[in-house]
């Protein structure tokens, strides 16, 4: 029996990943894309301001000289995923206070019948690439140090979680949840923790 269950939540929590990856794949990718024509406007008017044509040849060849611009991109595209699975796509709630302690296992009940859920699970995966990326795009600035890498992985973690929470607040897209905060700040450290393995296993290699 509990094989089972832990097959059952596996292959949903895979599902449900691999739903949210397809979904919001090719909108993402796009918003990215226009994401970093605003960067090279803000950043490089002269080269990217003269015309489309300029525009695009230019967005090309700096993706292809800069390896910041790729980390940009990259950091672009997980942010574009994650605010579709939080808050575009999302339809309105009536109350978004009415379940602000939120789930906290992967047991619920819904009108008195024990349901299985994989949101805690899930809220924890979302954010550890995010971090990840972000560690790795800014790593000049954050330093090399874990303990450096750990605080503003969590931090850059509760502070962006804590955002889309408010903005499902305000905007009434999902509910407001103190569960999907600590999960995603958790994934956040997890994240910095698997960046900053990844980097030493890199050294020694």
């Amino acid at each position: 029996m509990m094989m089972k269950e832990t097959i059952d939540l596996l292959g949903k929590i895979l599902t449900n990943i691999l739903t949210a990856l397809y979904e919001p794949f090719g909108f993402a990718l796009l918003l990215s894309f226009l994401v970093m024509f605003f960067y090279l406007y803000a950043y490089e008017p002269a080269a990217a301001g003269r015309g489309w044509k300029n525009a695009i040849v230019t967005w090309y060849q700096k993706f292809k000289e800069s390896v910041f611009f790729r980390k940009l991109f990259l950091l672009a595209f997980v942010t574009s995923m994650i605010l579709f699975r939080t808050l575009l796509n999302r339809n309105l709630w009536m109350n978004p206070l009415s379940d602000v302690i939120g789930g906290w296992g992967i047991w619920e009940t819904v009108n008195g019948e024990r349901q299985m859920t994989t949101e805690c699970i899930e809220n924890v995966i979302m954010m550890v690439p995010f971090s990840a990326v972000v560690m790795w795009t800014f790593e000049e600035k954050i330093g090399k140090g874990w303990k450096k890498i750990l605080w503003y992985s969590g931090k850059i973690a509760f502070c962006f979680s804590l955002t889309i929470e408010m903005l499902q607040l305000l905007l009434r897209l999902g509910t407001f949840q103190l569960s999907d905060i600590f999960y995603n700040t958790v994934g956040g450290l997890i994240g910095g923790l698997m960046y900053y393995g990844i980097m030493k296993a890199r050294k020694r290699l």
